[in-house]
């Protein structure tokens, strides 16, 4: 097809789309106007569940009591369903030791003291140094600060941690699965 056909042939296809979609549009003035004229009514919650339940009457002294039982029913549930426990047992003796023979200042910080130094002591001048600390059964990590220098990784750990760029030693304490 030429091009100067191509322009008339155009205008003729969207005129005659044009003319089809008009007769849809027939009557869309009157269709808006009776819609917003009586829009539709939205019913509240409680007026659509007492359409649902039409002979439920729900007093509220008997709505306080419902409420209450279910408080109690849920805390006696929980209750059962916490893992029955003996107790954890007293706090054990745990023993740090470190060998750092001709070191001045000896001390073990870790999770269990906030990482605060807890002091070891070399009673028989041979260059170990141990301190004992009272422990409940947990996964404990811990480093050693000997002389001002940080030695993470005791070579009697169960396991190492990379922690903020430093290595932290791990110990487990009693208790199931530990």
């Amino acid at each position: 097809m030429p091009l100067d056909e191509l322009e008339p042939a155009i205008c003729e296809a969207i005129s005659r789309e044009i003319q089809e979609g008009l007769s849809v549009l027939d009557g869309v003035e009157g269709r808006v106007a009776r819609r917003l004229a009586h829009p539709p009514v939205r019913r509240s919650i409680r007026n659509r569940v007492a359409g649902v339940l039409p002979s439920v009457q729900i007093r509220p002294r008997w709505a306080f009591v419902a409420g209450f039982a279910l408080l109690a029913l849920g805390i006696v549930v929980g209750r059962l369903s916490l893992p029955i426990s003996r107790g954890l047992p007293a706090s054990a003796t745990n023993l740090f030791t470190v060998a750092a023979p001709g070191a001045r200042d000896v001390a073990v910080v870790g999770d269990f003291s906030a990482w605060q130094p807890i002091s070891l002591f070399d009673h028989d001048g041979n260059g170990v140094w141990s301190v004992t600390v009272a422990l409940p059964p947990g996964r404990y990590e811990y480093a050693f600060v000997v002389d001002g220098r940080w030695v993470g990784q005791d070579p009697v750990a169960a396991e190492y941690v990379r922690t903020f760029g430093e290595y932290v030693s791990v110990r487990y304490i009693g208790g199931e699965g530990l």
